[in-house]
C-alpha cells in the first residue's frame, strides 16, 4: 500500500454508499408492484417485475425511490465510517457518480438535488461531490481528480477500457457469487470494514 498522503479515494454512491435493498421492497409493496415473499433486496424486486413484464413500472419505481424516498436511503454499514476516516487522515475523497439528472419515466423528480441532499444530511462536504450524467463523464472525473483508488458496485464499470489505469480498482459487493471469476486488477471487498483496512493497514477500526 502507498502511505496515506500518496492516496486519493474515489468512490461510487448508488449502491456503493447508499444502500437500496430495504426501501425499493417498501416502496414496490406500498404501491402493489410485487408480492410480499419477494425478498428484500433491490435484484429481487428488479428480477420480479422484468420476468411479469413491467419494465416500465421498474424504470419508474427508480425514479420515486431515488427522488421522493431518498431520506429513507441507509448508507451501507461502515461506509460514512471509511469516508470519516479517511478525512481524519487528510487522504482525498472524492465521490464521483453516474446518474441522470431527472427520471426517464414517471414524474420529474430532480435526482442530483436528492442524491446532494442525502450527502450533505450525513455531513458529507459537497466540495468533492461529481454527479456525472454519462459513463464517460464518471471515467473523466475520475480522472481529474487524480483518484489512486476507486470504489464501485459493479465489475463492469471497472473493467471499462477507458477506466483510468492509474487507479486501483477496488469492487464492493457484499454478494460473494459476484466476485467469482473477476478480472486480477479488480480486488473485491464484501464489506466496508474490509475497504477500511486494505486502505487505512495501520489505523486500525
Amino acid at each position: 500500500m502507498p502511505s496515506p498522503s500518496a492516496i486519493s479515494v474515489g468512490i461510487d454512491f448508488d449502491n456503493t454508499i447508499a444502500c437500496y435493498d430495504g426501501i425499493f421492497h417498501a416502496a414496490a409493496l406500498e404501491k402493489k408492484l410485487i408480492p410480499r415473499g419477494i425478498q428484500e433486496n433491490k435484484k429481487s424486486v428488479r428480477d420480479y417485475l422484468r420476468s411479469a413484464g413491467a419494465e416500465d413500472a421498474w424504470t419508474e419505481l427508480q425514479g420515486y425511490v431515488y427522488g421522493a424516498r431518498m431520506n429513507d436511503v441507509s448508507p451501507f454499514p461502515g461506509a460514512l465510517e471509511c469516508i470519516a476516516r479517511l478525512k481524519k487522515k487528510k487522504i482525498p475523497v472524492s465521490i464521483i457518480s453516474h446518474k441522470t439528472r431527472h427520471p426517464y419515466k414517471g414524474k420529474d423528480y430532480d435526482l442530483h438535488a436528492a442524491a446532494r441532499k442525502w450527502l450533505q444530511d450525513r455531513g458529507i462536504s459537497m466540495e468533492n461531490v461529481f454527479l456525472m450524467e454519462t459513463k464517460e463523464g464518471k471515467l473523466e472525473q475520475i480522472s481529474r481528480c487524480g483518484c489512486t483508488h476507486f470504489i464501485d458496485d459493479l465489475p463492469e464499470f471497472l473493467a471499462e477500457p477507458a477506466f483510468p489505469p492509474s487507479a486501483k480498482k477496488l469492487l464492493f459487493s457484499p454478494d460473494p457469487a459476484q466476485n467469482v471469476f473477476l478480472p486480477r486488477d479488480i480486488l473485491p471487498f464484501q464489506t466496508w470494514n474490509e475497504i477500511s483496512r486494505f486502505l487505512l493497514p495501520d489505523d486500525p477500526l
